[in-house]
């Protein structure tokens, strides 16, 4: 039977890491209910039909073209997707969100202007705005009457986010506030009517207010000629005086950070379901093209190391499809006040699990670097062809490992938060460290046999987790509250988290497929499979970054006691990842798409 997220165990952020899920306790796509697969159908077809036609328009920027395609998106209530009812939107659940923000990874330069509309460019004022000025903007953002933007960096301060220059204050007689500075990279500035602009007040305050595009002495600037996403609109914005109404302040003064960091947080969960889709169309062209070029007399699929590059880009996507879906039904499921009182709970909650998020944002955005630069690969001299569609994938792709806070930024609030938790006793990472070091001290001790569904990848699950402590550990022990100066060290311990997290939703996946929990596409096994592969190598890539931890932590008879119990925790079973990787390979050939899409 499938998993509703009401039935799910509620779980704090983060506690994946010392606490073990039972497969029918997460939340996985055969669980979507209809009218969330009718969400993912309404929006596929909505591509199809009015955006993806007109792409190459789109990114020749045909005057107006853009907005009137997000505006045409709010003709049919995809615009007011996360905007509550009484202001009207549709209120979707944050797992329809998931699904329409996947569908939409196919085409990203829309998928921006799209985002921007929906998410950093509403979610300000949905959580954090007056009634007046709710009942004001969010209806029109919902029909897409008025179109929306985030303005947050700066040409000095991209992800330095709270050293902006821009300032504001106060006119004499109290009606306006007067901004001055300049805004940089903000997405679908061009055609925007609103813009969700940070500024510091008195030049000290950093706070956050609405403008209107009419305002006197604001102006825009030119088009950014960029790399990717050429079809969304990046310009910069100047403010000379520019005259905002007073009641245009966005939440307090002065905590303007609370607005901008919960947007954020919001818009990495999404890009990395995003990341999904593109994933998917990536995977769905190769195997198309591998299928039809021919080489020496055979297809190139049925080459070995085509067919690596195949199942590979399938075992990542299903990794990252795991954990998305596993954090949107958890989201979900701590959800459960109705109506505005919603909406206060969903910023707690989201900001509860913004190591998930992080997590997502990283693993998605590395991910669909890999599958596009070897959808490239398998296209050969036609995927560095702009007439082909994975040149503009590849290129499209880069920019989602600097969106929302680039992945060193990420990695850097993964472990920030984790140790803040634990600090102040709401995760227990401190006790649970301290009994796996009696637990090390105590020496070997007798494993019994693995036996069930993939036993072996969930013995490997928990000794990865065991390795973060240990790792974690050490670097606290010796650094304590400067750990946060020794990024490299910080980096491979978020690089452990990420894997911890991804092999486990993949492992629990699979195992709730195989005891009935759904997945009827491609079938039970292909899926098992990608699981037992993917924990495989992130075993050795969770053993390679805690011993850089802990060559970097410690030195001599303490350095070689610690090696010595990675080695014992990083131990696992040989496996044949060739012979998986070409059965995972072939379930893509045979629907010429990703295999464990049963939607």
């Amino acid at each position: 039977m499938a998993t509703t997220p009401a039935e799910q165990v509620m779980v704090r952020g983060g506690a994946f890491l010392i606490s073990a899920v039972k497969p029918g306790e997460i939340f996985t796509p055969a669980d979507l209910n209809d009218d969330q697969r009718l969400i993912g159908r309404t929006t596929e077809e909505f591509l199809a039909k009015e955006v993806i036609p007109h792409t190459a328009e789109i990114e020749q920027h045909k005057e107006g073209l853009m907005a009137a395609l997000v505006k045409k998106a709010g003709e049919i209530g995809l615009l007011g997707a996360g905007i509550p009812e009484e202001y009207g939107g549709a209120a979707l659940d944050k797992i329809s969100s998931t699904v329409l923000s996947e569908k939409l990874g196919v085409y990203p330069s829309y998928m921006v202007a799209f985002g921007a509309q929906t998410g950093i460019g509403a979610i300000p004022i949905i959580y954090f705005g007056t009634d007046a000025q709710k009942k004001k903007y969010l209806p029109k953002i919902a029909t897409g009457e008025w179109l929306s933007c985030y303005a947050l960096s700066e040409s000095q301060s991209g992800s330095d986010a709270l050293a902006v220059r821009t300032r504001a204050t106060l006119s004499a007689d109290g009606k306006h506030w007067i901004l001055n500075g300049q805004k940089m990279w903000i997405s679908s500035g061009g055609f925007s009517d609103l813009f969700i602009v940070f500024a510091k007040v008195d030049g000290e305050k950093f706070s956050a207010f609405i403008v209107e595009r009419g305002a006197p002495g604001f102006s825009l600037g030119a088009e950014e000629n960029k790399m990717g996403i050429r079809g969304s609109s990046t310009v910069p914005l100047f403010f000379e005086n520019a005259h905002v109404p007073s009641e245009n302040l966005l939440h307090e003064i002065g905590r303007g950070h609370l607005v901008a960091f919960n947007t954020l947080n919001a818009g990495r969960f999404s890009l990395g379901a995003s990341c999904i889709g593109g994933a998917k169309h990536a995977l769905a062209l190769s195997a198309k093209y591998a299928k039809e070029r021919t080489a020496f007399g055979k297809a190139l699929c049925e080459f070995g190391l085509i067919q690596e590059k195949l199942g590979e880009m399938a075992i990542r996507t299903y990794a990252l499809e795991s954990m998305v879906y596993r954090t949107a039904g958890t989201i979900e499921a701590a959800v459960t006040s109705q109506g505005s009182a919603r909406v206060k709970q969903l910023m707690q909650v989201l900001e509860e699990y913004s190591i998930e998020s992080s997590i997502a944002k990283v693993f998605g955005s590395e991910m669909l670097d890999y599958c596009v630069d070897e959808a490239v690969q398998i296209f050969g001299g036609y995927g560095f062809h702009e007439d082909y569609p994975v040149a503009r994938m590849y290129r499209d792709s880069r920019i989602n490992r600097i969106f929302e806070g680039t992945n060193e930024i990420n990695r850097l609030v993964i472990i920030q938060m984790l140790l803040k938790r634990a600090m102040g006793g709401v995760l227990p990472l401190i006790p649970a460290a301290m009994k796996l070091g009696e637990e090390l001290l105590g020496g070997p001790s007798l494993e019994e046999p693995a036996a069930g569904i993939l036993a072996e990848e969930d013995r490997s699950v928990e000794r990865a987790k065991k390795i973060f402590l240990l790792a974690a550990g050490t670097a606290v022990q010796k650094f304590r509250d400067q750990l946060a100066n020794e990024q490299e060290i910080v980096g491979a311990l978020a690089n452990i988290v990420i894997d911890v997290y991804a092999m486990e939703s993949a492992v629990r996946r699979a195992q709730k497929a195989a005891t009935g929990g759904g997945e009827a596409a491609g079938g039970t096994a292909p899926m098992a499979d990608a699981a037992r592969v993917f924990v495989y190598d992130a075993m050795d890539r969770v053993e390679k970054e805690a011993r850089r931890a802990l060559s970097a932590t410690a030195d001599g008879d303490a350095l070689a006691t610690q090696l010595a119990a990675l080695r014992r925790l990083a131990k696992h079973a040989p496996l044949d990842t060739v012979a998986l990787r070409r059965r995972v390979a072939a379930a893509v050939l045979v629907q010429d798409r990703y295999p464990f899409d049963g939607r």
